[in-house]
């Protein structure tokens, strides 16, 4: 089992639901914590540094969004990959899941052999186990482009003088997106290249984080051509 070392944190209210999912997690060799409230899950996060978080949406005390805007705060929390549990028809709570910035929704009830396809998929999007993000670089070097610096050995935003560490998928989207300035990305390639062909995401998921860039970068630079992608432009 490759994934044997990884670390999953489960939030959830309900603990028939934890139990049910550590079960069948920990059968498979990963290390599971768990966490009643997004307050815990927090305090949890910290000390564990999961791979993986997976949050359920509504939840006392506070809920998934709201503990995820948090935990996405916290430095060596930024780039670990958090999922949500919500019910079929929540299309509300998975855009809200993607702009608190989340990478990816578990839609309940969901089968054991499905759900451990699901986790496998998202823990290969991080390279090594028990590793943030921040240091797993495929490519580590520089890419500037007018007045913006991509450093991708840091993960690190810089415009105009101004440091900003962005999301996971944010960074990789952008960073897709100005590697050809001007070149017309459709949302296949960028499903493919930021997501993966495995992993299903809802059909907004690219719209939220393309909105999501521009808030903090400004309009001009991505483009949309309707109908087929986005491009980069100076």
């Amino acid at each position: 089992m490759s994934e044997i070392q990884s670390k999953i944190l489960l939030v959830d209210d309900e603990v028939d639901i934890l139990e049910f999912i550590s079960y069948n997690l920990e059968k498979e060799g990963y290390k599971v914590y768990t966490a009643q409230n997004g307050s815990e899950a927090i305090r949890v996060a910290e000390k564990t540094l999961p791979d993986l978080i997976i949050l359920d949406v509504m939840m006392p005390e506070m809920d998934g969004i709201a503990a995820c805007e948090e935990i996405r705060r916290i430095p060596a929390l930024q780039h670990t990959m958090i999922a949500f549990l919500t019910a079929r028809g929540e299309d509300y709570s998975q855009i809200a899941g993607f702009e608190a910035g989340a990478d990816d929704y578990i839609t309940k009830p969901i089968r054991p052999k499905v759900l451990v396809s699901r986790v496998k998929a998202l823990l290969k999007r991080t390279s090594v186990p028990g590793i943030t993000a921040v240091a797993i670089v495929e490519n580590p070097h520089t890419i500037t482009v007018g007045s913006l610096v991509i450093d991708k050995e840091r993960y690190l935003i810089v415009q105009d003088g101004k440091e900003m560490i962005l999301p996971r998928k944010e960074f990789e989207l952008l960073s897709l997106l100005v590697s050809k300035p001007g070149k017309v990305f459709t949302r296949e390639e960028i499903y493919y290249s930021v997501w993966g062909d495995n992993v299903v995401v809802g059909d907004r998921t690219i719209d939220v984080h393309i909105r999501k860039l521009r808030e903090k970068i400004g309009n001009d630079h991505i483009k949309t051509l309707k109908g087929i992608g986005y491009k980069f432009v100076e």
